[in-house]
């Protein structure tokens, strides 16, 4: 019996989520797990909790300690990090992207290219221009044909599907690994993640 792969659910607006998808194919690599990356969308679910906004905007002095935090782990890890000028940004059009090229051998570089246009580059990631650039650096061929089967009825369906199957499992935050049904949230438990893959 093969190994079930890794789902690693992710929200490009989502700060911690830039770290993990910035590290998570290597240390998948090295541990020998396969990944599922698996955009979701995190506004449904903070409204379910009554909130209109990160709760890192909601919570002040939770969010000076996230930023502070976010600079430690980026120089840690070595990942390129500018606190963007507006937060959180709207990365609706990113996971349509992302959801319609699931079975894409450049996926990952997309995702990690988004991350990167809205933690290191400061760029809106909700407009077609910067996500048809992104697009274009990760090797997927033609940005007008994933931004039209982004705007398509089925991908937009998917994505809702794939925020309702993330409230049912229990996300409630990004990014979460679920391993054989176990839920890990955080970048930090990434390693831990990996490990209930495995065993």
């Amino acid at each position: 019996m093969s190994q079930p792969a890794l789902q690693v659910w992710i929200e490009f607006a989502s700060t911690y989520s830039h770290v993990a998808a910035q590290r998570v194919e290597e240390v998948a690599r090295d541990a020998g797990v396969a990944l599922e990356w698996r955009p979701f969308l995190l506004g449904p679910i903070f409204q379910k909790q009554g909130w209109n906004d990160s709760p890192f905007n909601l919570y002040p002095v939770k969010g000076a300690y996230m930023w502070r935090d976010m600079e430690r782990l980026c120089a840690k890890h070595g990942i390129p990090l500018r606190r963007p000028s507006r937060f959180p940004r709207n990365g609706l059009l990113a996971a349509r992207v992302a959801t319609a090229a699931a079975a894409e051998p450049w996926l990952g570089a997309f995702v990690r290219g988004v991350y990167l246009a809205n933690f290191a580059e400061d760029e809106e990631i909700a407009e077609p221009e910067c996500v048809a650039r992104v697009l274009a650096a990760s090797g997927g061929e033609a940005p007008e044909h994933w931004l039209a089967r982004a705007a398509s009825p089925e991908i937009k369906q998917r994505l809702r599907d794939r925020t309702d199957e993330a409230i049912a499992l229990g996300v409630f935050g990004a990014p979460t690994f679920v391993a054989r049904g176990e839920l890990f949230w955080g970048n930090d438990r990434m390693e831990d993640a990996m490990e209930w893959c495995r065993s």
